[in-house]
């Protein structure tokens, strides 16, 4: 499912790039403003943190919230006290789009990260073109040397990246890289299997310092709480979010 979901996501961005090349989109990201600083507002403080998400649908969970305005959710998370906002961008699996993301990020002023399968240069530079302040990397879907170049090309163009992991080996890869954010995802990308104690047994191979991320299985308050006692800084949360009422869900967890 996981190599599917690349292959998918790379089709489609070279499709977008037949229309705007890579000259083209590579102008855009180096005539954006500075971004904003994602280590900052997401740095560990005396209660977790959220990552709210803008997410239309799943391959595990088909069609979870129609979502006809992007903006108006995220500033609804912004009011809710979320930290940062994540946007799916990926259309065939989750129906997001980069468009979503650039109207995320006129309505809100934290940071904001493009949630995708990444897997060339030609989508970072999409995504600090479409204002996007943090970039997800997955270690699984990338072979170690493309790993290092598109984390060093996201902090070249001023963003930080979300490495995410599911094993300790993968942990391993995302510190070799120097990662300052570390995310263990609770759902095996290649099964779509859920471990909420795997972020427990792989939090305290995450350097000191490096900010620590714990991704899905989030349903309830009880779940953040988890998160947070074995070692998260954050708690990214898409789902139990867009199906609910988002600013008192996120009052909720966030005095979890």
């Amino acid at each position: 499912m996981l190599d599917s979901l690349v292959s998918g996501a790379l089709a489609d961005a070279s499709e977008r790039r037949a229309v705007r090349g890579l000259d083209l989109v590579e102008a855009a990201a180096l005539a954006r403003p500075a971004g904003l600083d994602a280590l900052e507002a997401l740095a560990p403080a005396d209660r977790v943190k959220i990552i709210a998400e803008v997410k239309r649908s799943s391959p595990s969970r088909g069609a979870l919230a129609e979502i006809p305005d992007p903006a108006l959710l995220a500033s609804q998370y912004e009011t809710g006290g979320a930290s940062a906002i994540s946007v799916l961008t990926e259309v065939r699996r989750f129906g997001g789009t980069l468009a979503d993301l650039e109207a995320v990020r006129a309505a809100v002023s934290l940071p904001v990260l493009r949630k995708d399968f990444i897997a060339e240069p030609y989508q970072v530079f999409e995504a600090r073109a479409a204002g996007a302040d943090l970039v997800l990397l997955i270690v699984a879907a990338l072979e170690q040397p493309l790993l290092v170049e598109l984390h060093s090309l996201i902090q070249q163009l001023g963003m930080t990246a979300l490495v995410e992991t599911h094993s300790a080996d993968e942990v391993s890869r995302a510190v070799d890289v120097g990662a300052q954010v570390i995310g263990v995802n609770a759902r095996d990308l290649s099964t779509f299997e859920l471990d909420q104690d795997l972020f427990g047994r792989l939090a305290d191979q995450i350097p000191s310092g490096v900010i620590r991320i714990a991704e899905s299985a989030v349903k309830t308050p009880a779940d953040v709480a988890h998160y947070r006692a074995a070692g998260a800084d954050v708690v990214l949360i898409g789902e139990a979010l867009v199906t609910g009422d988002p600013v008192a869900t996120l009052t909720e967890f966030l005095g979890s």
